[in-house]
């Protein structure tokens, strides 16, 4: 018992010692890499090679072997032609969270694209998001708005659902294409917070705020908020309402605005009918099609991991197994 004992002071002392050391060299790291901007590497993949290689793969495997030269005969051609035209895709993939960070890649993507795509290009990005923080959408929709006004043709392509600030990010293309079941739409604002002033009330507990401005702060989580803070608060919800709707329909003029901004949200073929698409396909359908007479890139730009997030990281997971083997003793 005492051996059991002693064990788990010295493993407690371990881990204590190991946080320890950890934590010295993470903020040794911080400091010195803290000048240092974050960065990230560009990554640029020839679609169209791969589905070439894939297609004559294929081939090679179902057809006899005259059946197969043929089709080399004829791919030969098909390259030649493809080789002189001098018409470029760009795809881009947008998976996007709640708060939109990966704007953070989108903008360096954005940026290489407009480097070298010609008005005679093509810039695809597939978005898969339910929407979010309004600044955040907000600024990736404007990283999208930077293609239009460079004159470069935008597709959308929405797979899964595009809905909200991801619709915001959408109404930004030319043409916006979804497959059939994909939800489009949600072109509404929410909010909530809960509120606990009934809770803390209960239990004597005070909460005091200050602030400097009539409006400064509406409603509040710990504090009794006020018919007048519920209205400030809904005012600004429809506020950011009218400039999303007023968004939306300078790049989408054909909407019947009112009717789909309501807040709901619509399949594929519902949104193609009330015009918030323009086709029903799937980006793997429109990536293939322009493959056959065009050149299509993927572009992705990925932030390298810092020192310090891997540090942390690893002492996470140390300190996670120490604790299993002091707990499975």
């Amino acid at each position: 018992m005492e051996l059991l004992i002693e064990l788990g002071v010295f493993l407690a002392k371990a881990i204590v010692l190991v946080i320890a050391i950890v934590i010295t060299v993470a903020s040794i790291v911080a400091v010195v890499s803290r000048s240092k901007t974050e960065r990230g590497e560009l990554a640029i993949k020839n679609m169209s090679e791969q589905l070439a290689d894939m297609t004559e793969y294929l081939n090679s495997q179902v057809l006899d072997k005259k059946a197969f030269k043929r089709y080399q005969k004829q791919q030969k051609s098909v390259k030649k032609t493809n080789s002189n035209t001098s018409a470029h895709s760009y795809v881009i993939h947008f998976k996007g969270s709640l708060d939109a960070h990966e704007v953070a890649s989108l903008r360096e993507e954005v940026s290489a694209v407009l480097v070298i795509a010609k008005p005679q290009d093509e810039v695809i990005v597939t978005i898969e998001s339910g929407g979010g923080m309004v600044h955040g959408y907000g600024l990736a929709a404007s990283q999208l708005a930077r293609i239009r006004e460079a004159n470069i043709p935008l597709t959308v392509c929405i797979d899964k659902v595009a809905a909200s600030g991801g619709y915001m990010m959408a109404c930004v293309a030319n043409t916006i294409v979804a497959a059939p079941f994909a939800i489009v739409g949600s072109i509404g604002v929410i909010a909530q917070i809960p509120n606990f002033n009934k809770v803390l009330k209960k239990h004597d507990v005070d909460f005091e705020q200050h602030t400097a401005g009539t409006f400064k702060r509406t409603l509040t989580m710990f504090g009794e908020n006020t018919d007048d803070a519920r209205q400030k608060f809904k005012q600004e919800l429809e506020q950011t309402h009218d400039l999303f709707k007023q968004f939306v329909q300078r790049y989408r003029s054909q909407l019947e605005i009112e009717t789909v901004a309501t807040g709901e949200h619509w399949f594929g073929q519902q949104a193609l009918d009330l015009n918030l698409i323009d086709d029903l396909k799937t980006s793997d359908d429109w990536i293939q099609q322009r493959a056959l007479n065009r050149k299509v890139f993927e572009v992705k730009y990925k932030i390298k991991q810092s020192l310090t997030d891997k540090l942390n990281k690893s002492a996470a997971i140390m300190v996670k197994n120490l604790i299993q083997q002091l707990t499975h003793r």
